[in-house]
């Protein structure tokens, strides 16, 4: 069962939109909205916008939107049962009893405590006899017992049906065992354990919940790291390892390390700030995630052509997240982990010489790029500040690309004037082809290209807009429902879409239920984006009984206009019906 009208719209009036909001977003008033920066994109300017008078929200960078339940749902990785719970818990509010279906929410519930008996288990076993060779390994990379035990490191012995048996003796099912992708289960339906003669490094959240591993092969074989596939509880390209440990060292800077033992070690040296993604090349929603703990990244890979590569990508990234950026240079092209273990008790000293001595990120490509070229000839130094201007020109900032720029001048011995005249080309060039790219994607958005849920509107974008339109009306005046079903039926409406909607909001409205008050739970995250645009888009705006008028016509126009194109077909019913339509435009 749904959960009742009046404890959702309870929740929503105790969780107001923006003081929910403004917990994740620095949030400043236009007009009667709230704008800021998005927390699901990286951006410059300002798009996302929270709409008081409906408790929504909605950015038209990324086309993400909704109730403050999607919001929770989104920023938080939660279902909606679960985002529910997350509001209720914070207004001080108690869930409904048996009215709601929550065999998802408790299917999550059971794979935490799974990865947390686990975890429970994998530690227990690096003390054991079986996890000998796995203690010496940790003992062996310099790791004191405090780092072991704070970490939560484990091993995960050789016996393939170990932890299956473990957990199914209290009471996990094979289903949600696999489930938590700890075992793999086989055409007869028998499960054995995913995770065999692995050390055991614990990935856990925010609120301090294992919610996956990753395991280090002792032995030659490959993959030498395995890692949690994506569970209920679990997104790989969404979590960071150790950014539970990392959010409360009371820094807004976080290290990006490669791998489980660079963080650890970092950490053990005296920075506690320091974390790694999961076993995949940084994502956008990882930088995102990064952005809402720190202003500015330090990159610690490493030296070797991968870690150079994978630098030059998170870069990009990081930047387009709004993130400062710095670059360390391990000295000797050793790794993180391998320098500090070299400098035992100096450890935290010579790891901080190195973070101070670090330069920023155009700093770092600008020294790449000098390495690829020979200085001491006309044809090198002209290669090279060709490519460092498109550098340059990346930057937004033009007192920053002064600095730059004179830096170069006095070290090659070339004209300022030369090198700005080259970068007002290049940033002339990129503008307009910034320029013609955001008129492409307008364009698009416009036409109804880019619109993945109503697939339809791209052909027929006139009668979609009226359908738009005469939705929003719908909403904003649910009293005038009667006069519209007298003009128009469902069957009218050309888009699959918005015929539900009209449908949805009629039976809502029928019901005397608030008609947006349970889309969040109703529709699906990417529709009810969609259907918050409509509803504060300008159809809103605009919305009165003129303009309803006008697009109540204008549907029924198109629906004849295709009844007519299909004629050679049509009833003797149908024809009538035109014949009286046509009739009454004449009146």
């Amino acid at each position: 069962m749904p959960l009742p009208e009046g404890f959702i719209q309870e929740l929503k009036d105790r969780n107001d939109m923006t003081d929910v909001a403004s917990s994740y977003v620095s949030l400043n008033r236009r007009g009667r909205n709230m704008v800021g920066l998005c927390p699901f994109h990286g951006e410059k300017t300002p798009s996302f916008n929270i709409y008081p008078e409906n408790g929504s929200f909605y950015c038209f960078g990324c086309g993400v939107g909704g109730d403050v339940i999607t919001f929770i749902m989104k920023i938080e990785n939660l279902d909606y049962i679960d985002a529910v719970k997350f509001l209720a818990q914070r207004a001080g509010m108690n869930m409904p009893e048996d009215t709601f279906d929550d065999s998802l929410s408790n299917l999550r519930k059971r794979v935490y405590e799974a990865n947390r008996e686990a975890a429970r288990f994998f530690y227990k076993n690096l003390y054991s006899e079986v996890g000998r060779e796995g203690l010496e390994y940790f003992r062996g990379r310099a790791l004191t017992e405090k780092t072991i035990r704070r970490f939560g490191l484990g091993f995960a012995d050789s016996n393939r049906y170990s932890l299956c048996g473990h957990l199914k003796s209290l009471g996990f099912k094979n289903s949600e065992i696999v489930t938590a992708n700890l075992a793999y289960q086989n055409k007869n339906g028998n499960i054995s354990d995913r995770f065999n003669d692995r050390v055991m490094f614990p990935i856990i959240d925010l609120r301090g919940n294992v919610i996956a591993f990753g395991g280090r092969i002792m032995t030659n074989e490959k993959p030498k790291y395995l890692n949690t596939s994506d569970t209920p509880v679990f997104k790989k390209s969404a979590n960071l390892f150790s950014l539970n440990n990392a959010k409360n060292s009371n820094s807004r800077e976080l290290i990006l390390c490669e791998g489980y033992m660079d963080v650890i070690a970092v950490n053990q040296a005296g920075f506690p700030n320091a974390v790694a993604t999961l076993g995949t090349a940084l994502t956008q929603e990882q930088a995102l995630l990064m952005k809402r703990y720190a202003d500015e990244v330090i990159i610690c890979y490493d030296s070797d052509e991968a870690g150079q590569k994978a630098t030059a990508r998170a870069i990009n990234i990081l930047r387009g997240a709004g993130l400062n950026i710095k670059v360390i240079k391990i000295p000797q092209g050793k790794d993180p982990d391998e320098f500090l273990r070299n400098k035992g008790e100096n450890a935290h000293d010579a790891f901080k010489n190195v973070i101070e001595g670090s330069g920023n990120d155009i700093e770092y490509r600008l020294n790449k790029l000098r390495a690829g070229y020979n200085l001491k000839e006309a044809e090198g130094r002209v290669g090279y500040l060709t490519e460092a201007v498109k550098i340059l020109a990346t930057l937004d900032n033009s007192i920053e690309q002064d600095v730059y720029i004179s830096k170069l001048c006095k070290e090659l011995e070339v004209s300022p004037d030369a090198v700005r005249q080259q970068l007002r080309k290049v940033s002339r060039k990129n503008y307009y082809n910034k320029r013609r790219e955001n008129f492409r994607n307008m364009r698009q958005n416009l036409n109804g290209m880019n619109d993945k849920v109503n697939t339809e509107r791209y052909k027929k974008p006139r009668v979609t807009t009226a359908e738009e339109g005469l939705l929003a009306y719908l909403v904003k005046n649910p009293d005038r429902l009667s006069y519209v079903e007298s003009k128009l039926s469902a069957d009218k409406f050309q888009t699959e879409f918005n015929r539900k909607l009209y449908v949805y909001f009629s039976e809502r409205i029928k019901n005397n239920q608030e008609p947006l008050n349970s889309v969040s739970g109703d529709f699906t995250q990417e529709e009810t984006a969609k259907i918050y645009h409509i509803v504060n888009s300008d159809y809103a705006r605009m919305a009165n009984d003129k303009t309803a008028e006008e697009n109540i016509n204008v549907i029924i126009d198109e629906y004849y206009k295709l009844k007519t194109a299909d004629a050679a077909n049509a009833s003797m019913d149908d024809i009538a019906e035109e014949l009286r339509r046509l009739k009454d435009s004449r009146k």
